[in-house]
């Protein structure tokens, strides 16, 4: 039994549209590698080229933050569910939409 990935919004356009899809590997790291040979590209949209989770997503192996774990050496088990989620902030910054208020 493989690994359910949750899939946000914002990338299902890189997985086909998909909701969730499935991967295999002992480590969180493991399966993003899994999922990136199927999906090319999505990796880039979690992990920075350092090699560490982008700081604007947010990682739940089972409802377990993997910030507070191992990150991406946290272990994985099949039947587990990972879910994948775009942090959410205030403030202006790189992507903001103008002033809030007129």
């Amino acid at each position: 039994m493989p690994v359910t990935v949750k899939v946000p919004t914002l990338l299902r356009a890189q997985v086909g549209g998909r909701p969730t899809i499935e991967g295999r590997g002992r480590t969180l790291g493991d399966l993003i590698d899994d999922i990136e040979t199927r999906y090319p590209g999505i990796k880039g949209s979690l992990v920075t080229g350092d090699g560490g989770l982008h700081r604007f997503v947010n990682v739940y192996v089972n409802d377990e933050d993997v910030r507070y774990l191992r990150a991406l050496e946290t272990q994985v088990n099949d039947g587990d569910t990972v879910a994948i989620l775009p942090a959410v902030a205030g403030g202006r910054g790189r992507f903001s939409f103008g002033p809030l208020v007129g």
